[in-house]
Order: structure tokens, then sequence, then C-alpha cells
């Protein structure tokens, strides 16, 4: 099944899965099984389906065709190339190519002299006035070509200006300077497509990157784009193999992850160089077979994670309708092994996520219907026991439930008293970690590195911002236990002084934000942090280079952390605060009752009755509730694949 078919599918099961959990939502509401906090689970668990994005990124040196391979995997349908595709560098800077509904369909382009700032570009595209705008004719492939062509703009510059933007002075990449002394550099940082094609309208999000250079020169694709990426194509060509910038890009930011890690795809690209009319078909097969395996030997790699293409030849036999040129492209082998390898993956990290956070939202609408069935049974118990009985009887009756209201009163004054050690608990996580605290933090560490006379001071001042960064993230992971093993504590006195019905706590962990700085650090320890770097480069440029490339990813890991910690927080006492306004509402309808009994016998049967049609009621809701819950985790499990064939067929 083709990638584009198969993602079709994907965002379709997405979209099902979305209405079936806002049916949900709707019966919890009409069966007054909601609450605010609920409410606010559902709302991430949309945010989490409408944001839901597949990222894949193509890496290469220039000229290995990657441009081409995206038009051919994405864009065939156009009837021509949508991205320039020509001899030499056609993509200069990062290019992303997406769709947000918000904007016009347009090119946004960052320019080169942003660097000189130490703003990242994610925090760049939070301001949309420091982008060059273009808007893209989508009624006009050639005009739309022509503006595309604008991620292939240069500068030419002096060797100083192109120094201080980040680009390497000497070695096998620095830019050559011309008869007038000016170096060539790209015009542009980064660019954005916006464009309303219905693969992008359905969440897939492509990034284009431009080669080793522009990868060293923008760490910031190592650090954050790349990562995120959910496949990365590796794209070599057919009639060089690995180059040694090939395994320089390979070796320092994909491969690192392990021949097994999914999502990583090696692309022989220009295979149809190796075709020759005087050769027999097997003699080529088998000469790309070799150079398959010589390149799976040197990249370290198993033979079959490498995929030999055309991406030229495959783009024209689709444009053409030429199937036999399209199976000698071998491209639809490629898209094969994308599709079937990389669709399931990302359907299983949603399906966690939905399915976790469903879970306990319909466990704990279980355990409220389950509190008021057993409430309700203890009134027609109570009630039962009255019939016949005298006036001090259920004066005794008025004065049990009387007491149990007290007590229960009671332990509410210590739950209060928690939750306010709770709150000043979670104040000190943000003190910690929060992002005032990581500004001090960074300010500091600037100025001490602004100030140094040595070098070793320089490499001190960034060991010490990682230091005092995991300090504070081992600090708060003390207090989230304490908060959890406070919560679990009062949890079960609950549970065994006043019967509630309650589930486990929900966990929480910093370990991925660790794990995240740790990545950052042993990033700075290889590329920033070593006396090769601090020997040959001005402390002012060291400073710019760590603050716009490490604490900036430093900075979203702890923006990311807080709102995980805000979103927990929320949630970790709702189930107790939900089940204490249920026993509180059981407690003042079971005094109400008997004291009506008092008042007058003749409302005692009328009462037991009622109690037991809300009996029948409250069991029609569980089965309800159970049906409910099938009913989305149906979709749920669901698989994407079946789904598509069963479509197609």
């Amino acid at each position: 099944m083709m990638l584009a078919q198969q993602f079709a599918a994907y965002s379709e099961w997405r979209n099902r899965l979305s209405g079936s959990l806002a049916d949900f939502r709707r019966w919890l509401v009409d069966n007054e099984l909601g609450d605010t906090q609920t409410d606010q689970r559902f709302e991430r668990l949309f945010e989490k389906l409408n944001e839901d994005r597949l990222r894949i990124a193509f890496v290469a040196e220039f000229s290995r065709g990657k441009s081409e391979l995206i038009n051919a995997i994405f864009f065939a349908d156009h009837g021509n190339r949508m991205l320039p595709s020509t001899v030499g560098r056609t993509t200069m800077c990062p290019t992303e190519l997406m769709y947000d509904p918000d904007k016009v369909p347009c090119i946004e382009l960052l320019p080169i002299e942003t660097r000189e700032t130490d703003t990242g570009i994610n925090d760049y595209k939070r301001r949309p006035a420091e982008w060059t705008s273009l808007p893209l004719d989508v009624d006009s492939p050639d005009a739309m070509q022509e503006t595309l062509r604008s991620v292939s703009a240069v500068l030419r510059v002096a060797r100083e200006n192109a120094t201080r933007l980040g680009f390497p002075e000497d070695g096998e990449h620095a830019a050559k300077a011309g008869e007038d002394g000016l170096v060539e550099i790209p015009r542009w940082r980064h660019a954005v497509i916006n464009y309303p094609h219905a693969l992008l309208q359905q969440g897939l999000v492509i990034l284009d990157t431009p080669g080793l250079n522009a990868i060293g020169v923008e760490p910031e694709l190592t650090l954050s784009l790349l990562p995120s990426a959910h496949a990365i194509l590796f794209i070599l060509a057919a009639d060089t193999g690995v180059t040694q910038s090939d395994l320089t890009v390979w070796n320092e930011h994909i491969g690192h992850s392990g021949e097994h890690a999914r999502g990583r795809i090696v692309v022989l690209n220009k295979i149809d160089g190796l075709w020759d009319g005087l050769k027999p078909d097997a003699e080529i097969a088998a000469e790309i077979d070799r150079q398959v395996q010589e390149s799976a030997q040197t990249l370290g790699l198993r033979a079959d994670r490498i995929f030999p293409v055309s991406a030229q030849k495959g783009l024209v036999a689709r444009v053409n309708g030429d199937q036999a040129l399209l199976e000698r492209s071998r491209l639809p082998v490629l898209e094969h092994a994308l599709s079937d390898e990389l669709i399931p993956a990302k359907q299983d990290v949603m399906r966690e996520n939905a399915d976790a956070e469903f879970a306990d939202i319909h466990g704990r609408a279980h355990s409220l219907l389950d509190a008021r069935l057993a409430g309700l049974r203890e009134q027609i118990a109570e009630l039962t026991e009255l019939r016949g009985k005298n006036r001090s009887v259920v004066s005794y009756m008025i004065g049990k439930v009387r007491g149990e209201k007290k007590e229960f009163e009671a332990g509410l004054r210590r739950f209060y008293a928690v939750r306010s050690v709770f709150s000043q608990l979670t104040n000190r996580i943000f003190e910690r970690i929060g992002l005032d605290a990581l500004r001090v933090l960074t300010a500091s560490t600037r100025q001490t590195m602004l100030e140094a006379t040595l070098s070793s001071t320089l490499s001190d001042a960034m060991r010490g911002f990682f230091s005092e960064t995991n300090l504070r993230l081992k600090d708060s992971e003390v207090l989230i236990n304490e908060i959890l093993e406070m919560v679990d504590a009062v949890q079960k006195k609950f549970v065994v002084e006043h019967g509630l019905k309650l589930s486990s706590s929900p966990r929480f962990s910093l370990t991925q934000y660790a794990q995240g700085v740790n990545r950052l650090e042993h990033w700075c320890d290889t590329h920033l942090n070593t006396v090769f770097q601090l020997m040959t480069h001005d402390k002012q440029q060291v400073t710019q280079r760590f603050f716009e490339e490490v604490t900036s990813q430093v900075k979203r890991l702890f923006e990311q952390a807080n709102h995980d910690i805000e979103s927990w927080s929320k949630v970790l006492i709702a189930p107790i605060e939900t089940q204490i306004r249920e026993r509180q509402r059981q407690l003042r309808h079971r005094l109400e009752s008997v004291q009506r009994v008092q008042q007058t016998s003749d409302t005692l049967e009328e009462r037991v009755n009622d109690m037991t049609h809300t009996e029948s009621q409250l069991f029609e809701q569980l089965r309800g509730l159970e049906n409910a819950g099938e009913t989305v985790r149906g979709i749920l499990y669901a698989s994407v694949t079946e789904n598509a064939l069963r479509d197609a067929a």
C-alpha cells in the first residue's frame, strides 16, 4: 500500500476516534458524570488528536536528489515538479512543507541575519513579523514553482560576515571566496511552505535539509527538528555510494540511533545512472545490489534497510502513467517499506496516549456510578429496616447518619490541609524548574561567560549550567514523589474510613526531560565545549552559540515540563474531590430520607419504591457506560492497514 493511501487511512482513523470520544463526552454530560477536570482532560485529548503530525525528514548532502524524491513520493499528482529540482543546490536552507488552515498559501522565509541573535527558529516562529512572506498561486504550477525557488537564493558577503553568522572559515565545507573576496551564503535561514495539499492538510509535515554544511550551521536541526521526525530518509547517490561527507552526516546526526531504530531508512537514489542499454538486466541488478551491500557495510546497517530507487524516473512514470517504468524505478518498494513501518508505529504511539487517558476517564465514571449504587443500596437498606419501627428507632438512625456526616467532615478538614500542602509542594517545583527560575540561571550563566578571561572559565560556566539544571530536575523529582506519597496516603485513608471508590493516582516522572537535557549536554561537549572550539573562537561567538543552540532547547524542554506538570497536578486530586462531592451528596440524601420518615411514615414505601427505580436506572447507566466504552475501544484498536485495504476493495 502506498504511503499516501495509508496516511490518509490513518487520518480517517484519527477523525473517527475524535468523533467517538466526543460522543462519549456528551454521554457523560447527559448522565451527570462529567466535571471540570474531565472536560479539561477531553480538551487535552482533542488537542493531541487535532495537532497530531507525521514528520518525515529528508537528509543528504547536496545533489543527492532529495527534492526530486519528495516530488515523486508526495506530489506526483501535480503532473509536474512541485519543489524545484535542478542540477546543483536547489535547497539552500532547511525547508518545512506543511499546512496551517489559519494562513493563506505562502512561503515564509526567515532572513539569515537572524543568526546574529541567540534566538532559535522555534522562537522565531512565534514572531511572524520577522519573516518574509511570499504568496503562492496554487492555481498556477509554474508561478508556484517560481516562488518556491526562493529557497535557492544566496547572498554574497564578506568572509568576516559569514563567520559571524556561523559559517565555517576553513575546512571542506568552508565557502570559497570569489575574485571580489566575497563568499556565497544562503539568503534565508529557514523556510516554511504552507500549501493546501491533501496529505499536508491531514497532518503530514516534510522537512527538506540542505546538507552537512547547513546542518552544522543550524544545530537546531540536530537538536530539535530531526529528533522530532517520525522518519528520516537518508539519501545517497548510486553513482558515488557513501562519500566521506555522507558518512559524516550519518555518524554525527542519524546513525547513532542504531541500526534497528524505527523510521531510519537509507535511500540509494539515481540508480537510473547505472542503467545501460548494452548490459543485461541481471548484470545491472547485480551492480545495484553490490552498491547496496557496500553502502550497508560502510554505514553499519543491514542491507534490507537500504532501498535503491530512481526518484526522477519514478516521478516521470507517475506523471505519464507508465507502470513499467514505475516498477523499474523501484519507488513503490520504498513506499511500501516506509508506510508499513511508519504508519503502524505512529498509530501505536497515538493509541497508547489516547488509551491511557480514556481508560482513566472511563474508570473514574465507572467508580462514580459504583459509589452512587453503593450509597443508594445503603439508603434502601436503612429505610427498609425502618418499616414498622417506632420513632425512637428512627431518631437513632438520624443520629447515626449525623454522626457519619460529622466524621466525614472531620476527614474533609484533614483533606483540605493536605491539599494546602500539595499546593505548596507544587509551587516549590515551579520555583525550581519554572521559566522564571530558568531565566535567572540563564542570565547568570551568560554574565559569567561574557566576563570570562580564560577558556576554562567558559567551559566551567557551560558545565555549571547543566549541573544546576540537572540538580533542579532531581530536586523536582523528589518533590513529585513526595506529592504522590501524600496523595496515596490520603486516598487510602478515605477508602478505609469512608468506603470511597478510588483508583491509584496517575504517576508522573521528569525522566524524559532529564534525558533531553543529557542529550543537549552531550551535544555541547562534542560540538561546542571542546578545546578546539574554545581555542579557535572568541568568547563572544562561543557564548552566542551556547545560548542560541543550547539554552534555547533547554527552555523548550522546561516549557513542556511545566505544561505537563500543571496538567498532571490538576488531575491528581480530581478523583478524590469528585468522590468527596458524591459522598457528601449521599450523606445529605440519607439524612433527608430518614428525617422525612420521622415526619410522616406514609412516605416510607414511596421513598423505597423511588430508590428501587433509581437503582434500576443506575444499572442501565452502567450498561450504557460499558457500551460507550466498547465503541471507543473498537475504533481505538482498529488497524489502519486493515481499514485502508477494506476501503480500497
